[in-house]
């Protein structure tokens, strides 16, 4: 009989101060899970930025290398096969953000039309190393 009256005494389940404990800590948690998928996500971004603007040079300088004159864009990497198709800037994501930097003119090319000697990103975002994408 005692055992029946001390279990009917004894109140089951949590205070409210515990259940804010765990609610709290669930909230820190939570808040440190949410910056590192943030962190993670840039970073990721910023590796397929970087071998795109690798892949892209690459193919300008074998361009160049065949046909002894720069593409006059990129649509003409594509066109002659050096590109399956133009990589989207997974910052402005977008194909047509891509910033085409010109050949340098010589005295022998002042009549022919230039084409595109480098390129980098048309996003005006600051990558987490504190550099510009747009200076990749």
């Amino acid at each position: 009989m005692y055992y029946m009256r001390r279990s009917l005494g004894s109140s089951a389940g949590f205070t409210l101060l515990e259940l804010l404990v765990v609610i709290s800590l669930i909230t820190i948690l939570a808040a440190i899970g949410f910056s590192s998928y943030g962190n993670a996500v840039t970073r990721s971004r910023e590796a397929v930025l970087k071998e795109n603007l690798f892949r892209m040079r690459d193919a300008i300088d074998q361009y160049y290398a065949d046909k002894n004159h720069y593409p006059y864009g990129l649509n003409s990497l594509v066109n002659a096969g050096y590109l399956r198709k133009v990589p989207e800037d997974p910052f402005t994501r977008s194909t047509d953000t891509w910033q085409l930097i010109p050949a340098e003119s010589s005295l022998d090319d002042l009549i022919s039309e230039l084409g595109v000697f480098d390129i980098k990103s048309g996003s005006d975002a600051i990558a987490m190393d504190g550099s510009s994408y747009a200076d990749w």
